[in-house]
C-alpha cells in the first residue's frame, strides 16, 4: 500500500456489547497496522451499558493508548446499531469513517486494503465483501452459510444493489456521505447494512469493494438469531417495495 496523503484521518466506530474479551485485541491489532501504514486514526467506542465490564476495559486502554486515539461515548442502555453510529459520527473529527465489529469478526488487516481501494478510485463508499473473489466465511455451520448465502442471492434479485455483500457491516465511507445515508435510512438492526448500500446505490454515490475474511466471533455468544432472520425478510420486502 502507498502512502496515505497526511490530510486524511480515520475515524473507527466501534459499536460493543458484552465485548470485554474481545475489545482489547481488537484495539491493539488496528493499532498495529494503522501505525504500520503511518495512517492518521482515532476509534470511538461506543458501549451501550455492557453488564460484562467492557467500558471498564475500554477505560483501561484509553489510558493505554490515550484519549486522541481512544474516544469513549457509551450510552446507559442497547439502543441499536444505527443510532450507534449516528452517536459515533456526532463525535468523529476523522474525514472518513470506518464501521465495522468489535468481536474479531472483522479482522483489522483489512482496514489498509478498504482504504487503498478507496483511494484509487475515489469511492463514496468502500465494502469488505465475502462474496467476491478472495474473501469468504470461516467458522460456520452449513446452516448458516446457506442461509447467508440465500438471503445474499434473494437480496440480489430483488433489490440489484451493484454490491456483492449486502448483509455486511466492515465499510469505509466519506463522512459527509455516511450522514446522508444515515439520514434516509428507516432500518434498525440486521437490515440497516443493507439499506445503506441500497440507498447509495439510489443516491448515484460510487461503491468499491475489497474481499475480507470474516471469522465467526472468538469469545461471547452470536447475535444472529431467528428473529433477526425474521427482520432481514420484513426489511427486504420493505427496500423492495420503497427503492
Amino acid at each position: 500500500m502507498g502512502a496515505v496523503d497526511e490530510a486524511s484521518k480515520y475515524t473507527i466506530i466501534l459499536p460493543t456489547y458484552n465485548e470485554r474479551e474481545n475489545l482489547p485485541i481488537v484495539v491493539a491489532l488496528i493499532n498495529k497496522y494503522m501505525e504500520e501504514w503511518k495512517i492518521n486514526f482515532e476509534i470511538i467506542v461506543i458501549d451501550d451499558g455492557s453488564p460484562d465490564g467492557t467500558l471498564e476495559i475500554a477505560q483501561k486502554l484509553q489510558e493505554i493508548y490515550g484519549s486522541e486515539k481512544i474516544v469513549l461515548k457509551p450510552r446507559e442502555k442497547k439502543l441499536g446499531l444505527g443510532t450507534a453510529y449516528i452517536h459515533g459520527i456526532k463525535h468523529a473529527s476523522g474525514n472518513f469513517i470506518i464501521l465495522m465489529d468489535a468481536d474479531l469478526s472483522h479482522h483489522p488487516k483489512f482496514i489498509p486494503k478498504l482504504i487503498e481501494k478507496q483511494k484509487e478510485g475515489d469511492f463514496d463508499v468502500v465494502s469488505g465483501s465475502r462474496y467476491i473473489e478472495g474473501g469468504g466465511v470461516y467458522g460456520w455451520d452449513f446452516k448458516r452459510k446457506l442461509i447467508s448465502r440465500g438471503a445474499n442471492y434473494l437480496t440480489q434479485i430483488l433489490l440489484r444493489p451493484g454490491a456483492s455483500d449486502l448483509t455486511g457491516s466492515f465499510r469505509l465511507y466519506k463522512k459527509e456521505i455516511l450522514e446522508k445515508l444515515i439520514k434516509s435510512c428507516i432500518s434498525k438492526g440486521y437490515v440497516f447494512q443493507m439499506e445503506m448500500i441500497v440507498r447509495a446505490r439510489s443516491f448515484g454515490f460510487t461503491i468499491g469493494e475489497v474481499p475480507i475474511t470474516f471469522v465467526d466471533r472468538i469469545y461471547g455468544e452470536s447475535k444472529l438469531g431467528g428473529s433477526e432472520i425474521v427482520q432481514f425478510a420484513k426489511g427486504l420486502l420493505y427496500l423492495f417495495a420503497t427503492t
